[in-house]
């Protein structure tokens, strides 16, 4: 198995997650692209010490970008989990 803390990246914090997480207990997080739901709950309950019920993942394109030239580049692309805790459960973000 992988170490649960590289499969985690980082916690997203934005007006959209703070909504989910106040009305249904979800939270967002940029993951390693190639984990799977088993691996990304399996990680986030290890490291968090919370009970996950469900994980969704989806696959983020990169973003076209133009440079000072006329050349044409991408940022890179990346994996987003919304990952739903049991009622009762919740994540310090302090």
């Amino acid at each position: 198995m992988k170490d649960p803390r590289l499969i985690i990246k980082r916690l997203i914090v934005t007006e959209k997650g703070t909504r989910l997480t106040e009305k249904h207990n979800q939270y967002q997080f940029e993951v390693q692209t190639s984990a799977n739901k088993v691996e990304i709950k399996k990680a986030v309950e290890t490291v968090f010490s919370v009970h996950v019920t469900k994980v969704n993942t989806m696959n983020k394109l990169g973003k076209a970008k133009r440079l000072r030239t006329m050349k044409y580049g991408r940022t890179s692309a990346w994996k987003r989990a919304i990952v739903t805790l049991k009622k009762g459960d919740k994540i310090d973000l302090t």
